[in-house]
C-alpha cells in the first residue's frame, strides 16, 4: 500500500514519541494521540502527522480518536497501544479511583481502540497492532498492583486478538520492555524509594537493574525499532507473541 496510517497512543513523549518518529521515518502517516497538546502538535508538525488530544480513560475519547483518524486519513492500518500511567503504593492503601483509571488507560482503551480500528483493517485485508506491555506483564513486583494487573491482561488480550485477526491479515503482538529511560520511569524512582525505604540510588541499582544481565536502562529507540519491524510485511508470520526486551530479566 502506498501510505499506511498508524495511531500511536501516548505518542508525545518517551517510547511513544520514538515509535511515532520511527514509523514516520518508515513512510507511515502517524496519528499521535496524547493529553499533552503542545508537545503532541509540535511532533506531529515535525513528522508530517496528525495530532488528536484525548483522555484514554474516557471511552468516548477512544471512539473519537479512531473516528478522527478515519475521517482525516481515510483508514487505519497500524495501531500502537502505548499510553501508560504508573502509581506505586501498597495494596492496603492503593487508591481505588487510581486503580480504575489505570486499568481504563492500559487495558480497556487498547480493547476499545482495537475494536474500533478492526473494521478498517479487515477492509484492507491487512493490519498491525502492537501493544506495549512490560516485563511486568510477565513477572510481578510489589507495590504496582494496578500496573501489573493491566499489563498481564494486555498480553492475554493480545493473544485473543491474534487468534481472531489471523484470517483477516491482522497481526497482534505485545512488547515487554524492562525499565526504559523515559519520564514515566524517572518519576518512579522517588516513589520506589519512599515505599521501600531506600535511597534513590539504591532504587536504580537494587530494584531496576539488579535482576538484569545487562546493567543499563533501555532506550526508547530500541523499543521503537522492534515496533517498526513488527509492523513490516516481513513480520507477517508473527502474531500472538509477547516479545521481551528485558536485559536478561527473565533468563534466570
Amino acid at each position: 500500500m502506498s501510505e499506511r496510517v498508524a495511531i500511536v497512543t501516548g505518542g508525545a513523549s518517551g517510547i511513544g514519541r520514538a515509535i511515532a518518529e520511527g514509523l514516520a521515518d518508515d513512510g507511515d502517516r502517524v496519528v499521535i494521540a496524547d493529553l499533552n497538546e503542545a508537545t503532541g502538535k509540535e511532533l506531529a508538525d515535525t513528522i508530517g502527522g496528525y495530532f488528536v488530544k484525548v483522555d484514554l480513560s474516557q471511552r468516548g475519547d477512544c471512539k473519537r480518536l479512531v473516528d478522527e483518524a478515519l475521517s482525516h486519513c481515510g483508514g487505519v492500518h497500524i495501531l500502537i497501544n502505548n499510553a501508560g500511567v504508573q502509581h506505586i503504593d501498597p495494596i492496603e492503601v492503593f487508591p481505588e479511583d487510581t486503580w480504575d483509571k489505570m486499568l481504563a488507560v492500559m487495558l480497556t482503551a487498547p480493547f476499545l481502540l482495537t475494536k474500533y480500528v478492526w473494521g478498517s483493517m479487515k477492509t484492507h485485508g491487512w493490519g498491525r497492532i502492537v501493544n506495549i506491555s512490560s516485563i511486568h506483564g510477565r513477572v510481578a513486583s510489589p507495590f504496582k498492583s494496578a500496573y501489573i494487573t493491566a499489563k498481564h491482561g494486555l498480553i492475554g488480550f493480545t493473544r485473543t486478538a491474534a487468534l481472531e485477526g489471523g484470517e483477516h491479515g491482522i497481526t497482534v503482538n505485545a512488547i515487554c520492555p524492562a525499565y526504559v529511560r523515559t519520564p514515566l520511569v524517572e518519576s518512579q524512582i522517588a516513589d520506589q524509594a519512599r515505599t521501600r525505604g531506600i535511597s534513590t540510588d539504591d532504587v536504580v541499582e537494587q530494584v531496576m537493574l539488579e535482576p538484569a544481565a545487562v546493567k543499563r536502562l533501555i532506550t526508547p529507540e530500541e523499543v521503537a525499532a522492534l515496533v517498526v519491524y513488527l509492523c513490516s510485511d516481513i513480520a507477517g508470520p508473527i502474531t500472538g507473541a509477547d516479545w521481551a526486551i528485558d536485559l536478561g530479566w527473565t533468563a534466570r
